[in-house]
């Protein structure tokens, strides 16, 4: 069982958009959100975590993401630009603009590149550490509203219930090109092109940490489990499932799942929902691990420490009840869970 929990002193004070641990830390923690602000934080320096700095946006920023190391960050948000965060010195530095507010922002490692979604239908692949790069767009056939990456590839889902998979390695040789004036003419196609085997619109997508496939979530109390091996063998593999979903006066109330995490280490995934419920899952035996406790408000965001030991959420009203849920003061928090060692194991692990 779960040996400790606590709440993050000095929360956001608007929606959560994303938490994201270092990849050399188990304990740095960004947290984005609309409050216009992106939160360092070391989660276990002192009870309560430490807020080591807050680093001010022009616009609600909708997402966040580690660099090349742990000082060093990404955002996106609603100014349209993505930026690159000096996390020891404050330093903002602006490397693409969009033509509309940038959903998702995620750096690769291993190809050295940082990639960009925005709601004007395109990707930005950046070269973000070669001097005085401009980066290559990629146009999409529709808006975008969760990415993720794994070692060698992107998911980027999108409306009309499309999903793009790119190869990364495609993608940083793309953006190594020149661009010919006009910019940005370089076509690249996906690696994969495939309808979301869920029926309603995506909310989120999580990439396996074995590079093998990708769970995704719906709007309507749904997950959805895929890989990446086009052969009849591996799609015949993919599976969707309901969760998510209360009983309520008789009635079966469904809720939207707002975020996936992949654990690090077991391959197991979180998933957390317009319910205010975090719940684990074992990909491949398709069985439910645990579910928790209720939490205050809606599940906005999850993440894994880069060893698996602790779970962050951040929880904020997901506007589910229309109108009356605009109030947010005092209902949003960043949860942090120690887990047990065999917690997030998968049926049959040792």
């Amino acid at each position: 069982m779960s040996t400790a929990q606590f709440e993050l002193s000095d929360p956001p004070t608007d929606v959560i958009s994303a938490v994201k641990f270092a990849p050399g830390s188990s304990t740095r923690l960004l947290v984005s959100s609309w409050d216009k602000c992106v939160y360092l934080y070391d989660t276990h320096e002192e009870e309560g975590g430490r807020l080591i700095r807050k680093f001010e946006d022009r616009a609600p920023v909708l997402d966040v993401c580690f660099g090349k190391d742990d000082n060093e960050a990404f955002t996106a948000g609603l100014d349209w630009d993505v930026k690159r965060l000096d996390l020891e010195t404050g330093a903002q530095t602006t490397l693409s603009t969009h033509e509309k507010g940038v959903k998702s922002v995620a750096y690769s490692a291993e190809h050295q590149i940082l990639i960009s979604a925005s709601w004007d239908e395109t990707l930005h692949i950046h070269l973000p550490h070669k001097a005085d790069h401009v980066p290559n767009t990629v146009p999409l056939p529709a808006k975008p509203f969760s990415m993720s990456l794994s070692a060698t590839k992107l998911v980027v889902a999108m409306a009309a219930r499309t999903n793009y998979i790119y190869d990364l390695k495609a993608l940083a040789l793309f953006a190594s090109q020149a661009s010919q004036p006009p910019p940005n003419l370089l076509e690249i196609e996906p690696f994969q092109k495939r309808e979301s085997s869920l029926k309603f619109m995506t909310r989120a997508v999580a990439c396996m940490p074995n590079d093998a496939g990708y769970a995704s979530s719906s709007i309507e109390g749904r997950c959805a489990v895929e890989w990446f091996d086009p052969s009849s063998t591996s799609q015949a593999r993919k599976y969707a499932f309901k969760c998510h979903r209360q009983a309520q006066d008789g009635v079966d109330v469904v809720y939207p799942v707002h975020a996936l995490a992949f654990h690090p280490l077991h391959g197991t995934f979180a998933s957390g929902g317009g319910d205010g419920v975090v719940a684990l899952w074992d990909a491949v035996a398709k069985r439910r691990i645990r579910q928790y406790q209720k939490y205050p408000t809606s599940i906005a965001a999850l993440a894994f420490s880069n060893n698996g030991k602790y779970l962050v959420i951040g929880v904020s009203p997901g506007f589910e009840n229309g109108m009356e849920d605009l109030e947010v003061e005092g209902r949003v928090g960043v949860f942090v869970k120690e887990l047990g060692e065999t917690e997030a194991k998968g049926k049959g692990q040792k």
